[in-house]
């Protein structure tokens, strides 16, 4: 090879990063694949805007077609965002036989299973380290690292903005409004944060990570998602007052032959090392069945981080071009999708419950939870400010989802119960 061309669609944050990486370690690149790789097209909506890394103004165009039907361009790089231009765009740069590197989460979750069957039929790799967890390889590691195991579990922290909340929360004791409106400031946070704190990011990221993992196309609607804006300061203190901390925890299990998949906020036992991960950070820690357990941990955005991933991606298609191999390293899942329904997800629950406080209240609450078979772990009751009003707060014993849900809708029912105040799934054991 005389030397990889590539084309660049977006040149935002991760764009400009990859401008940087691709210029500044070129020398690296030369020893990875033995040829000079130079960026030959940027694709933009604004040819006059000011970014945060200079390029030749020859280089850059606001016509798609300069960039994905240029002939001399060999793999595309997409860090433009969107879904449905987007598709339409690599769909057309895969049918013209070019490799594609994408950054792009939302995409891979919902067409990644038809863009990758594209990628195959015309021989062309499709990668997409990126789309989760920005820096830390953690796709790589699934496909290549764990190759050889069978992955029974993978629990994860992968959206740094409501880490960074959740942390901010614990530490300082405010209010889920007053540290959203920091993250925003700091940037961490969009002016519209829904996508990140309602769970909407994790889950598109906890999608693509299950269909690797486990050898099957789980699309986005398969994942059960609740974000974290109703977390309150009450909620952290009780848990920290029993051992937890809170973390927005995307879950993927699989037994025997069903998966579950969800994204919620978590009360996780300080013992376990996701506990540790503050701030922005992201980690994912993955349960195989012969290497047991192992957690990749990193930064999950940024320009840099998230650049660093892209441009692996590319230095691992120009590997396999030396080897004449794009385009089959695309598998096919091995495995139908079969979910697990609600009374084959098992877990411990926290709960906090306002009630009336009068003689009796308590043993018919008790009572409920024991006809669905569900015992208590730990149990709080207190008096509020409030006369004649009791908080009861508990975390059961591992339970049926089935046998939870339906004790929420009893209590719900029961007369004395003035609300349920807050009501989170629990991971892990805190020693006594």
């Amino acid at each position: 090879m005389n030397g990889i061309s590539i084309g660049l669609l977006g040149l935002g944050t991760v764009g400009s990063g990859v401008v940087k990486i691709i210029k500044n370690h070129q020398d690296k690149l030369m020893h990875q694949v033995g040829c000079p790789v130079s960026i030959k097209k940027i694709l933009v909506k604004d040819v006059h805007k000011q970014r945060a890394v200079e390029v030749d103004s020859s280089l850059v165009t606001t016509d798609p077609d300069e960039v994905i039907n240029d002939a001399d361009i060999d793999v595309i790089i997409e860090v433009m965002g969107g879904v449905e231009e987007t598709k339409e765009y690599l769909l057309t740069a895969l049918k013209n036989r070019k490799h594609v590197v994408t950054a792009n989460k939302d995409l891979m979750a919902v067409y990644g299973p038809e863009l990758l069957a594209v990628a195959s039929q015309y021989g062309c790799d499709l990668f997409y380290e990126a789309s989760v967890a920005g820096g830390i390889p953690i796709l790589r590691g699934l496909a290549d690292g764990l190759s050889s195991d069978r992955i029974t579990k993978m629990m994860g922290i992968v959206n740094g903005t409501t880490n960074f909340i959740l942390t901010k929360m614990s530490q300082q004791g405010l209010a889920y409004e007053d540290v959203l409106k920091e993250a925003q400031e700091l940037g961490y946070a969009e002016s519209d944060p829904t996508a990140d704190v309602e769970g909407l990011d994790a889950a598109r990221k906890m999608a693509i990570l299950s269909t690797l993992g486990f050898s099957m196309n789980i699309d986005l609607d398969d994942v059960k998602v609740k974000g974290i804006s109703s977390i309150t300061e009450e909620d952290l203190a009780y848990g920290k007052q029993f051992g937890y901390c809170m973390k927005l925890i995307g879950i993927a299990e699989r037994d025997g032959e069903k998966v579950e998949v969800s994204v919620q906020p978590t009360l996780l036992a300080k013992s376990h090392p996701l506990a540790s991960v503050q701030d922005e950070y992201n980690a994912v820690y993955v349960y195989g069945e012969a290497v047991g357990e192992t957690m990749f941990y990193g930064p999950g955005a940024g320009s840099m981080p998230t650049a660093t991933a892209v441009v692996s991606d590319v230095v691992g298609v120009m590997k396999n071009m030396r080897l004449g191999v794009n385009g089959k390293s695309a598998v096919t899942p091995q495995y139908d999708k079969k979910l697990k329904s609600a009374d084959e997800i098992f877990s411990k629950y926290f709960m906090r419950i306002h009630v009336k406080d009068q003689v009796g209240v308590f043993a018919n609450i008790t009572s409920i939870f024991s006809d669905h078979h569900v015992s208590f772990e730990k149990i709080l009751q207190l008096p509020l400010e409030e006369e004649g009003m009791a908080e009861i707060v508990v975390v059961t014993h591992k339970a049926a989802l089935s046998d939870y849900e339906n004790i929420l809708v009893q209590l719900r029912d029961l007369e004395p119960v003035h609300t349920i105040k807050s009501s989170y799934r629990v991971e892990g054991s805190v020693k006594a």
